[in-house]
């Protein structure tokens, strides 16, 4: 959807632009954390070891206080999610060090909850194919793309969040909790209901109805 300016009574369109560079928009974000996500920022281009060799763009705290990671790319890249997964595994297995992180950047005082771990994903745009896999894979990745214009506005929308809790199983049906609750409601069905004689006969061979008529 295009941006106009109004001019006296007219609609002038406004053209969009690009950052030079990503860190122009990870800056950007920093710096207006609490606005756009309701976070506060632990730390900027955190390293996360020899063996990893990467490094997150940004840490920061959710208002209930679970971990959040933020990566950004100024342009479309499949990149950018895969990145994302591989920072998502890092954290939970060094919890301590982002609690270190935590007590450096915001105080000792704050406890960390991990029920809940949030990886945000910002670009201008992603690939169909990039929208499925998130879709399917289950982890708790939040897509977002911005716009940003000319006269100096941005524009952010959400357009993924996962609406169910995180696995790191493949999916089983049998421990489905709607599959789950669905059998025990046909089993309940199966002990307590009644039925007719004919609805018993129901799907029986001619046979077994022939024998019936001697009882």
């Amino acid at each position: 959807m295009p941006l106009f300016e109004i001019v006296g009574h007219n609609m002038v369109p406004v053209e969009q632009t690009n950052f030079n560079v990503e860190k122009e928009l990870q800056n950007l974000v920093e710096k207006n954390i609490k606005a756009i996500f309701n976070c506060r920022l632990v730390t900027s281009e955190f390293p996360t070891g020899a063996q990893h060799a990467g490094r997150i763009d940004t840490l920061a705290l959710s208002e209930d206080n679970n971990p959040v990671i933020i990566e950004y790319k100024k342009v479309e890249s499949s990149e950018l999610i895969n990145q994302s997964l591989f920072y998502l595994s890092w954290i939970h297995d060094h919890m301590g060090d982002f609690e270190i992180a935590v007590q450096k950047g915001i105080g000792h005082s704050v406890k960390v909850d991990w029920s809940d771990v949030r990886v945000i994903c910002i670009a201008p745009n992603y690939k169909k194919y990039d929208l499925h896999a998130v879709q399917v894979m289950g982890a708790n990745i939040e897509l977002w793309k911005y716009r940003i214009f000319k006269n100096s506005t941005i524009y952010f929308e959400e357009v993924f969040k996962q609406s169910y809790p995180p696995s790191t199983n493949t999916i089983d049906p049998s421990k489905n909790p709607v599959m789950v609750a669905a059998g025990k409601k046909a089993a309940q069905t199966r002990a307590t209901g009644s039925y007719t004689f004919e609805q018993h006969l129901a799907g029986k061979s001619k046979k077994v109805r022939e024998l019936t008529l001697h009882l």
